[in-house]
């Protein structure tokens, strides 16, 4: 039985990747999906097989959480009871900036908070293999202010303001969230967290100047955890307010605008329950970590966003950055296993804002901006990187640099999530008040990567076979950004043109 579940699935994906072009000709919202080879790859064999066993649909709508400390990119997929899952976890290549939420236009923060990602944010055309527009800013955003654009999760592993992922890795990710818009839904639900928000974290970064926006975002994030639905999110008085409905004796649902007075509203009674005791329970661990004497996570001001150490392993003097990693042994011998798709030369991983290395990136452009590729063109210049982090020169590393030994990481860390409270049932049911934003304006292509007529497409990442890495390759340049600190610090810092 699940053998024929799992080709009516490749057949299904086959028919509706073809069928993506002639449905663009008659609904714009299709438009801007599957254009071109790349952006028709069929969903990969093993993630059928993955959603055959989770009892999903192909069709079924995903969700999408995203992690800067960890590193990590959850797509979540929505089975047959009505309940999201995890289906697949991603490590991310690079992310930049430093942990908290973007502000301003040119601070190089990627954003944090719920965005909504219409099939008109997807897009075919990017200069960094597919990409989708995170939608920041948002409503709450904008009622604060805050300012920025071209915000993308994107492939290239290269990041001034963006997540960016393996080719390999956004080619499976964009053809999920494809799928789920051919079988009906009109956005999914982008998620960006600093770090997955439990007692511990929440201990360790306890006086960060950004926790009073956690503390809000984690109430969406308790939603989810609860219901295992995706919370519909409103947002009222400069706030985020979630699962919101008509307040009892109201005639008619609540209206919310973002800078306005909150209207009355209620949440489910089995909702508030649920999540009121979760929290309860996690400020209670979250005192007791703090009272044991859990250290504050250290203020690491400057450096240069995080990388997953899967790909920190694989690249000359890799370093996590801000995100969680190893030591330098712990890096060596993840180089000797699979990488998660392929890692460009042009990689640079975070550095610290005094290192040689940084000296060299200067004045780059802010967040990129995506654009159809043109014709082909010579690629821009890269400077390389001549800073070596003796730190993570550990003995496996030092031996696999003598005897040429390399090899490329498994991508898949299937990381599941902790089952919701079992203290009641979770009813509460996604509503879509919002419509879809239109597609981004593309501006300006600044330095677009070469572009073929027929596009080589990446093979899966859950196909890809091990990869030889050049023992000692030099140390090239990837774009990254700067944490929120005083202006005048983030505009000498990148010099390579994505």
């Amino acid at each position: 039985m699940k053998y024929r579940s799992l080709v009516r699935a490749l057949v299904t994906s086959a028919a509706l990747a073809g069928a993506g072009v002639l449905m663009a000709g008659c609904d714009s919202d299709q438009i801007s999906l599957a254009t071109n080879a790349k952006a028709n790859q069929p969903v990969p064999p093993k993630l059928i097989q993955a959603m055959v066993e989770k009892d999903m649909d192909l069709n079924s709508p995903v969700l999408v959480r995203l992690f800067k400390q960890e590193a990590e990119l959850e797509v979540w997929k929505q089975d047959r009871s009505g309940r999201f899952a995890l289906l697949k976890t991603y490590p991310i290549c690079r992310w930049s900036g430093d942990l908290g939420p973007k502000v301003r236009e040119g601070d190089r923060q990627a954003p944090e908070g719920f965005y909504n990602i219409s099939p008109a944010q997807m897009n075919p055309q990017s200069a960094y293999y597919l990409s989708f527009n995170t939608g920041y800013p948002n409503a709450f955003d904008r009622s604060l202010g805050r300012s920025g654009s071209q915000l993308m999760v994107h492939g290239d592993c290269s990041s001034r303001g963006c997540y960016a992922m393996t080719d390999e890795q956004i080619a499976e990710i964009y053809s999920l969230g494809r799928e789920s818009f051919f079988g009906g839904q009109k956005s999914f639900q982008f998620q960006a967290y600093p770090f997955r928000m439990t007692p511990i974290n929440m201990a360790k970064h306890r006086n960060n100047p950004n926790m009073p926006f956690w503390k809000m975002i984690k109430e969406g994030y308790d939603h989810f955890e609860v219901t295992k639905q995706e919370p519909k999110v409103d947002f009222c008085e400069k706030k985020y307010v979630f699962d919101a409905i008509r307040a009892p004796n109201a005639t008619r649902d609540p209206v919310f605008e973002a800078s306005a007075k909150c209207p009355a509203y209620a949440i489910p009674d089995e909702v508030a329950d649920a999540v009121r005791e979760k929290q309860a329970t996690e400020l209670a661990e979250t005192a007791r970590l703090i009272a044991k004497g859990t250290p504050v996570a250290q203020m690491n001001t400057g450096i240069d966003g995080g990388m997953n150490k899967v790909f920190a392993a694989r690249v000359p003097e890799g370093n996590t950055g801000l995100s969680e990693g190893g030591d330098s042994q712990g890096l060596s011998v993840l180089a000797m296993s699979r990488a998660p798709g392929t890692i460009p030369s042009t990689v640079n991983p975070p550095r610290a804002p005094n290192s040689p290395s940084n000296n060299l990136l200067q004045g780059a452009p802010e967040e990129p901006k995506l654009a159809a590729a043109p014709a082909p063109t010579a690629g821009p210049t890269r400077v390389a990187n001549a800073a070596p982090t003796a730190q993570n020169d550990g003995f496996f590393s030092s031996l696999a640099r003598k005897v040429g030994i390399g090899g490329t990481a498994d991508a898949t860390a299937t990381t599941a999530s902790a089952p919701p409270p079992p203290a009641k049932p979770k009813v509460i049911e996604a509503k879509r008040t919002e419509t879809p934003r239109p597609e981004a304006s593309v501006p300006k292509p600044a330095a677009p990567k070469v572009a073929a007529a027929k596009p080589a497409l990446k093979p899966s990442v859950s196909d890809a076979p091990a990869q030889a890495a050049a023992p000692a390759a030099a140390p090239s340049q990837v774009a990254g950004s700067a944490p929120i600190v005083s202006t005048n610090s983030f505009d000498s810092r990148f010099g390579a043109v994505k």
